[in-house]
């Protein structure tokens, strides 16, 4: 008999006439389609009115229209028994939920995927830190923590995983490109907080050539320059591999990140990777990760010397160990089922 696991979200999910559901987040369709093989998984979702781009391959999948039925839906699972509960984030949503599962004592854990405390300052300037510190400090009391890195769980006790969508496809099939013809790629959702549009207003009277690819409508950058392209695409079966080879280097403007896993996709197809200094701890022990100061000078000479280095950067990110989406699932499995 397979456990019962209800993986509790704040992701907006799209019921389609088609009757699918779809997201938008990589994360929310692939961890519960895999922890389905050892387990029935049931998603907690939100519902969403605008149409989103991964279908979700589940049968049990609830999306709610307001906190209550959100509530509701979890409160009568505790009927069952044999149920394991995991939170993806802190959020008002997730954060209710915990409070109800701690309330009726059901063990549960938290998977903290990003750090809160600079999303919600990005998002609701000096007064989103104090938020979340407070959902942070109550939620987790009661909770099993996991992370995909250990700062995020403020020296709590926890258990640090390394997120991954790399599969073998990733590592086979080098392909070479011209680093003196300079093209940028950017992964991506369109949001404040990832620096996308701090990004385009940089670039705005610059030469250097940016691909933006998004699962997002593209009309949602309103201004760029000719040298800046948006390209709407919904990832199957790793076809989104031809974006990286097709570029030099891969940047990501994020404010904020705890594991992109972008990163490791664009160092896994041997391109090299530069970041802004907010997030210049993701460099780690990685080759080809180069930080920069957000201004345009300062991007220029990062892509000037990366340029002229450019094979032996190469030869450097080719020693990278990185992880792959098998030994992710099997860290999430054994945390959970053991």
């Amino acid at each position: 008999m397979k456990n019962n696991l209800f993986i509790i979200t704040n992701e907006s999910i799209y019921y389609d006439k088609n009757k699918n559901y779809l997201c938008d987040n990589i994360d929310l369709k692939s961890i519960p389609e895999e922890l389905n093989k050892y387990s029935q998984v049931t998603i907690v979702g939100r519902r969403s009115t605008k149409q989103r781009s991964k279908k979700i391959n589940l049968k049990q999948i609830n999306i709610s229209r307001s906190i209550f039925s959100y509530l509701i839906f979890i409160y009568k699972s505790f009927k069952s028994e044999n149920i394991y509960y995991l939170i993806v984030s802190l959020s008002p949503y997730t954060f209710l939920a915990s409070i109800l599962l701690k309330i009726f004592s059901k063990k549960h854990f938290i998977y903290l995927r990003s750090d809160g405390y600079q999303e919600y300052k990005s998002i609701l300037g000096f007064i989103g830190p104090f938020i979340y510190h407070l959902m942070f400090k109550i939620g987790i009391k009661g909770s099993q923590l996991i992370s995909c890195r250990k700062h995020l769980m403020r020296d709590n006790k926890g258990t640090v995983v390394n997120p991954s969508q790399l599969n073998e496809k990733w590592f086979k099939g080098e392909i070479k490109i011209n680093p003196n013809n300079v093209k940028l790629l950017y992964v991506g959702r369109l949001r404040v907080e990832k620096g996308i549009f701090s990004l385009l207003n940089m670039l705005k009277n610059s030469e250097i050539e940016l691909t933006i690819i998004t699962a997002e409508k593209e009309d949602r950058v309103k201004e760029r320059n000719q040298n800046i392209k948006v390209i709407s695409f919904e990832n199957y079966n790793d076809s989104i591999i031809k974006f990286y080879d097709e570029h030099s280097i891969f940047i990501l403007p994020s404010f904020t990140e705890a594991h992109p896993q972008v990163v490791d996709e664009a160092l896994a197809r041997s391109r090299p990777v530069i970041v802004f200094k907010d997030i210049e701890h993701e460099k780690r022990d990685r080759e080809g990760i180069f930080s920069c100061d957000r201004n345009l000078k300062s991007l220029q000479e990062t892509i000037q010397y990366i340029n002229n280095n450019y094979e032996v950067i190469i030869d450097k990110i080719k020693k990278n160990k990185l992880p792959t989406k098998k030994n992710f699932i099997n860290e999430l499995k054994k945390i959970i089922f053991n």
